[in-house]
């Protein structure tokens, strides 16, 4: 069918007609199937009771939730109304949290009821006034927001210019920024996605991704939208799990990151069942190790198709070919759905096989930061095109390849991680004189980090106090963001500005 919807409400409206009965979300654990025409009419229920809170067209609606139908069905009944649906990272911390639901200007937050008072200290801190609703991942129906009669509709049409999603990503300052991304954004990248990866409403995924993140959110849920298909929604990845579920829900395509495909690699007894119906595992969030890549398809037999993409771009700019014979092993393809260049550093267009900077444009790039026009500024060219902060070039044939990063974040297991963030958190330890964190290479996520530190004078010994360094930073940034390795030195490699030189970090 002709693709002519704009906006996410148009393409479940349409579906709803179309395919009543079809499943669109299924619970991965008990295999429950909510079909297109109902999850419409809750939806539109949903809608409508926000309104009736006061909410209006526009307003921020934060989600900080685990994964579940539920949770989905609340993102896309959320930007099904015309508000913008807010996913907030589960890795958080209450200063992170406080700072998010604060700068948003969230009306309403989602969590469970085990996250609630996490939610309402954040709350709290932030000064922000918000109504907290606690609800359950896998319920079966979208909560009751209020018992008030409900207006007869939202307002006005929902336009496929209007911003629909609001996801922070780290920053290199430490202070994550709001990617807002419109109706029209987020259909072009899930249309790149269905034309890149020859998807139809037969092809069946299962969501093991956290769908606080542009990947899941774009890959998993909207696209399938965008087909009429189904997907299988999972908590979370489990490589127990991960192979039985694909085969009992028929899956016919994988969506993964390269931690995942690092943990299926190894996993010692992965279930023996047939993985004929699986035509592809898509790659996306972290540069795939080539290492990986063979191995992974040498030991299931299925082929890869790496894709790089940004939370700014609404996920992918960049793809493999669907045909394997084409594919490049350690490319991240060619741009889909955009338009791409290489420059060097005075602007100017570098040709095939020549380093510089990688800029973007297309449908898909953000209308912009969040409340952040300096920023917003800065991340594009003065002829509009997007910096990807990357580093790379690209070949004869038209497929690029990243070198390195104009930025310092560190990406770990496909989660952005600010360097400065965790230099400021060492420097609050009574022990440490300066201290510096970078991007290590790590066979499970990709990346970890290192922690360079020059200590204070001190009677202790390098053991009892990188114990003591360790259990402070799981403290004040979560197990997540710890440095995995501590290494002492005399003093701190830095330029004629005295900024740290972190990749100078890795000589010492």
């Amino acid at each position: 069918m002709p693709e002519t919807t704009t906006t996410i409400t148009g393409l479940l409206d349409r579906n709803a007609a179309t395919y009543e009965s079809d499943p669109y979300l299924v619970d991965a654990i008990n295999e429950q199937a909510m079909a297109y025409g109902a999850i419409a009419s809750e939806c539109k229920g949903f809608a409508r009771q926000l309104a009736a809170l006061g909410i209006g067209r526009g307003d921020t609606v934060s989600v900080f939730m685990p994964n579940g139908v539920n949770t989905a069905k609340i993102i896309v009944a959320t930007m099904y109304g015309g508000y913008v649906v807010n996913p907030i990272n589960l890795l958080c911390q209450e200063k992170q949290l406080a700072y998010i639901l604060g700068h948003a200007d969230t009306r309403i937050v989602f969590t469970t009821t085990e996250l609630e008072p996490v939610v309402c200290a954040a709350l709290k801190a932030s000064g922000a006034q918000a109504m907290v609703v606690a609800t359950t991942p896998d319920a079966a129906t979208l909560p009751t927001l209020t018992l008030a009669p409900l207006p007869s509709s939202t307002g006005q049409a929902v336009s496929a210019s209007l911003p629909a999603l609001l996801m922070y990503t780290s920053g290199t300052t430490g202070v994550p920024k709001g990617v807002v991304l419109s109706h029209a954004n987020l259909l072009a990248s899930a249309r790149a996605i269905a034309s890149e990866h020859q998807l139809e409403k037969s092809d069946r995924c299962l969501c093991v991704l956290p769908l606080y993140h542009i990947n899941a959110l774009v890959v998993n849920i909207l696209t399938p939208l965008l087909c009429g298909a189904a997907v299988i929604i999972d908590g979370k990845f489990s490589a127990t799990h991960f192979w039985p579920r694909v085969q009992k829900f028929q899956c016919t395509w994988i969506n993964a990151v390269p931690t995942i495909i690092s943990y299926l690699i190894n996993d010692e007894n992965p279930c023996a069942i047939d993985r004929s119906q699986i035509r592809f595992c898509r790659s996306a969030s972290a540069a795939l190790a080539p290492f990986h890549h063979k191995s992974f398809e040498e030991k299931f037999g299925i082929g890869i198709i790496e894709t790089m993409g940004m939370t700014e771009t609404a996920a992918p700019i960049f793809s493999n070919p669907y045909d394997p014979a084409q594919r490049k092993i350690g490319s991240i393809g060619r741009p889909s759905g955009v338009q791409a260049r290489v420059i060097d550093k005075q602007g100017k267009d570098l040709p095939p096989g020549e380093k510089g900077e990688i800029l973007v444009r297309g449908d898909n790039v953000m209308l912009g930061y969040y409340k952040s026009p300096e920023q917003t500024q800065k991340a594009f060219t003065a002829d509009g095109w997007l910096r990807t902060g990357d580093l790379g070039y690209r070949d004869s044939e038209g497929f690029y390849f990243i070198t390195g990063r104009v930025k310092e974040l560190i990406i770990k297991g496909g989660e952005n991680i600010a360097p400065r963030e965790i230099d400021e958190i060492l420097l609050a330890h009574p022990d440490i004189l300066d201290a510096a964190v970078v991007g290590i290479d790590d066979k499970h996520y990709g990346q970890n980090i290192a922690a360079y530190i020059v200590k204070r004078v001190t009677t202790r010994n390098d053991d009892d106090l990188i114990q003591d360094i360790n259990q402070f930073c799981i403290r004040e940034l979560g197990s997540y963001k710890s440095p995995a390795a501590f290494r002492f030195v005399t003093e701190l490699p830095r330029g004629p500005s005295g900024k740290v030189q972190r990749l100078k970090l890795l000589e010492l």
